[in-house]
Parts: C-alpha cells; sequence; structure tokens
C-alpha cells in the first residue's frame, strides 16, 4: 500500500459511472474549475455549461451565498446524527420546503441522491397500505422510457433498457405504462403535444388485469428527462390523477429533473395543476453543491405512520447522512437565491425564446426530432446505420475539444438544459454551437 501522502495524476484506477471509461481515458474530458454559466478546462478555457451539470446547477456555478453557508456550516456543525437527533437547519428547510410543495405535501423525509429518493418513495408506498390495513397493495407501476435512478426500485419501475438488462431479476409485481412518445404524431412540438392524453387509458386496462387491490403505486416523471425529453401530452397527467384517486392507488410525481424551477414552477406539478400525492426531489434543491434528496409526501400517508406506542419508531428507514448539515444549509441558500432572482419566473419568461432557438435548428444535419418544454430540450439524431450512439459520442468529443460546449448525450439524443440564470444571450450562444455540433458530426 502506498503512503497516504502520495498524490498521483493517474486516470486509470477511477471508474466513471455510465461513461466508456477506455475511450475516456484514452482522451479525456477534465474540468477543473467553474462559475456562472461555464465550467472550465485545466488549460484555462471557458466551456459554456447547456446541461446545468446533470440538470443540478439551476442558479449557475460557485454561487457566493452557497458556497459561504456550506463553509460556515462545515465550521459549526460538519454532521448531526440523522437517526433520533436532529440539528436547526433541516427542520428550517422541511417547513419552507412544505410550503413550496402543491396542497397538502407537508412532510419532507430527506435522503441523498434521486435514486434513494425514489426508492424511499416506493418503500412509502408500500408501507402506507399496509399500515391502512391493505396489504395486498404490493404492484408498482411505471412507464416505457422513464428513469428513476438506478437502485434496485428505480430501475425496476424504470423503463429504459440499458440501465436493467445487466442485473438479472427486478423487483417482482412490477408493470409499466407504454410511453407517451410517438414521432409521427409529435414530432417539433413545442411544450405539450396535442396528442396522446389518451395513452393514460393504460392505466385502466392495467388496473383490470391485475385487480386494483394490488396497486400500490404509479410512479412517473411529469417530463421523461433522461431518455430525450418527453413532455406530457395535454391532459395526460390529469388523467392519470382521475384514475389512481379513483382506485385508491397513490401517484408519485418524480421531480428530480423537473423541480426547482425548470418548467418555470417550483414543481412541474403545479405547471400541470396535478397534485400528487408524493413527489421525489434532488439536484436543483442545493444547486448540487451538496448531495441531497428526498420526497415530499402527503399529511394522508404521514398520518398512517403515526400510530402505536409514541416511544416507538414508526417508520424503519433513513440514512446515515439524511438531512446532512451542509446539504441543509447549501439548500437554503439555494432556496433564497431563487426567492431573490426570480429564477423560477425567469424560466417561465425565457421559454418562449429558449424554445424558438431550439426549434431553429430543424434542418440542420441529420437533426430528427426536437422537443421543448421550460427550460429543457431534446435533439435527436439520426444513428449512423448499425451503430447507435456513435454520432452522439462524435458530438460530445467535438463538444469539448473543439467547441467548448458542455450538452450532455444519450447515445443519439442531445439533452440541452441551461441554467436558470442564461440570458438571451447565452440561449443564443448555445444554439450556434449545437449548429456547430450538428455541421460537425454529419
Amino acid at each position: 500500500m502506498a503512503p497516504l501522502d502520495v498524490k498521483p495524476n493517474e486516470l486509470e484506477p477511477y471508474w466513471i459511472p455510465f461513461t466508456a471509461n477506455r475511450a475516456f481515458k484514452k482522451r479525456p474530458r477534465i474540468f477543473s474549475g467553474a462559475k456562472g454559466m461555464h465550467y472550465f478546462k485545466p488549460d484555462g478555457a471557458k466551456v459554456i455549461d447547456a446541461t446545468s451539470g446533470l440538470f443540478c446547477v439551476n442558479a449557475g456555478h460557485c454561487r457566493e451565498p452557497i458556497v459561504k453557508a456550506i463553509q460556515e456550516m462545515a465550521a459549526k456543525l460538519d454532521y448531526a446524527p440523522a437517526f433520533q437527533y436532529g440539528h436547526p437547519k433541516v427542520f428550517e428547510l422541511a417547513s419552507r420546503l412544505s410550503l413550496l410543495a402543491p396542497g397538502d405535501l407537508d412532510y419532507a423525509f430527506f435522503s441523498n441522491s434521486g435514486s434513494e429518493a425514489v426508492d424511499t418513495a416506493l418503500k412509502l408506498a408500500l408501507a402506507y397500505h399496509k399500515a391502512k390495513g391493505e396489504g395486498a397493495r404490493t404492484r408498482l407501476i411505471g412507464r416505457e422510457r422513464g428513469y428513476h435512478g438506478i437502485g434496485f426500485g428505480g430501475i425496476s419501475v424504470g423503463g429504459m433498457v440499458a440501465n436493467r438488462k445487466q442485473f438479472g431479476n427486478m423487483l417482482a409485481g412490477v408493470d409499466h405504462l407504454q410511453s407517451t412518445y410517438d414521432r409521427s404524431k409529435q414530432a417539433f412540438t413545442k411544450g405539450e403535444p396535442e396528442w396522446g392524453a389518451h395513452l393514460a387509458d393504460e392505466l385502466t386496462r392495467l388496473v383490470n388485469l391485475h385487480d386494483a387491490s394490488t396497486i400500490a403505486a404509479v410512479i412517473v416523471e411529469p417530463v421523461s428527462g433522461s431518455t430525450g425529453i418527453l413532455p406530457p401530452p395535454k391532459g395526460y397527467l390529469k388523467k392519470l390523477r382521475e384514475i389512481t384517486a379513483q382506485h385508491g392507488i397513490l401517484l408519485i410525481f418524480d421531480e428530480v429533473i423537473t423541480g426547482f424551477g425548470r418548467l418555470g414552477h417550483c414543481f412541474a406539478s403545479e405547471r400541470y395543476g396535478v397534485e400528487p400525492d408524493m413527489i421525489t426531489f434532488a439536484k436543483g434543491v442545493t444547486n448540487a453543491a451538496v448531495p441531497m434528496a428526498g420526497v415530499l409526501a402527503s399529511k394522508k400517508i404521514y398520518d398512517a405512520f403515526m400510530t402505536g406506542p409514541e416511544h416507538m419508531v414508526e417508520l424503519f428507514h433513513g440514512y446515515t447522512y439524511s438531512g446532512h448539515p451542509l446539504a441543509a444549509a447549501a439548500a437554503l441558500a439555494t432556496l433564497d437565491i431563487y426567492k431573490d432572482e426570480g429564477l423560477f419566473e425567469r424560466a417561465k419568461e425565457l421559454e418562449p425564446v429558449f424554445a424558438d432557438a431550439m426549434m431553429s435548428l430543424k434542418g440542420e444535419p441529420n437533426v430528427a426530432d426536437i422537443r421543448t418544454v421550460g427550460l429543457l430540450a431534446g435533439i435527436d439524431l439520426d444513428s449512423l446505420p448499425g451503430k447507435p450512439g456513435v454520432r452522439g459520442y462524435e458530438a460530445t468529443e467535438r463538444m469539448y475539444h473543439d467547441l467548448d460546449i458542455y450538452v450532455r448525450v444519450a447515445m443519439d439524443t442531445l439533452i440541452v438544459a441551461p441554467p436558470l440564470i442564461s440570458t438571451e444571450a447565452d440561449i443564443a450562444d448555445i444554439r450556434d454551437r449545437i449548429a456547430k455540433v450538428l455541421k460537425a458530426v454529419v
């Protein structure tokens, strides 16, 4: 074993997540700094961030109030036990989140990642029905092309094949709604497509197949994000709410991406006028400065657990770092920035400008479809025959090494999600650089 003071400059030992490791280590793409709208390469070159990190740096990089809050908390309280004890900031944060959440989603349960938040919500759904005397409700329903993190619960209800196929059996008793996307009827749509609300009726078929008495919850992203930005058809989410409410099934909105302003509201549920029973959140809650996530649950769910002797634990679930002091401090500072700078409102105002900019790329080489909603866009490229993902990988390489722009790429889809602090000039710059990318990867 090497001495602890050795500082190797070596790429090989790091197994990089969701990355082609062998190709990366031959020609790495490294960020060594960030500020505002930009990353910095080790040579000092500025790279415009067109995907807010991974949909998470909504207020721009290295914001001073967040940095200061983290530094002060690290010096004052580095950690407090998450079980049987608390600290002031976590209670303050839960209170503020409950005020921002729709309806009676008044209770926050904290975790550390969107994946943990999803698994928490699924466990809450199962335990809720058991507490209500309906323990037969164990079936979970997700949706094709849905992404709900990488825990076993999340990949079971998720519908992205690559995230599932390597890992054998998923959770038992899971079914899926069909995807809401049909290019032949929705191509090049700004906002929510007109076609597709009837796809929510698939849930009625599943209820008839399995019987409502066996179904615990339905989980969907209001906008499917990681698969390539699939906005919900008009009226689709309201139909899901009507069907789930009719049959006593919980509805969970996975708002890990859509939460905290991405669609012009704190939560997408506000945009769509739908109140779910639970919302999962992560990413933008701390502006990604410290990992944090959680579940916002309705009062009826919380109250179902508040029974039995008061000295007994009501829910046997949680994480060592639930509501960590540094994360709570970062989140409170982030919420202040969102409020003081009106960033949710700013995103709403920028939406048409952003949509027009992205749609102007129609007609560029190999563009098969473009979808926009809020400050989110998916740009599908035609795959090379027999070589899916090659064109997208080439785009990733060109963007970093030649064009100084960062855009998240999933196979042959470019996913654009600029920070909420973007100006119209920033959006125009992003658009122009993407156009150069598209011309470069013919």
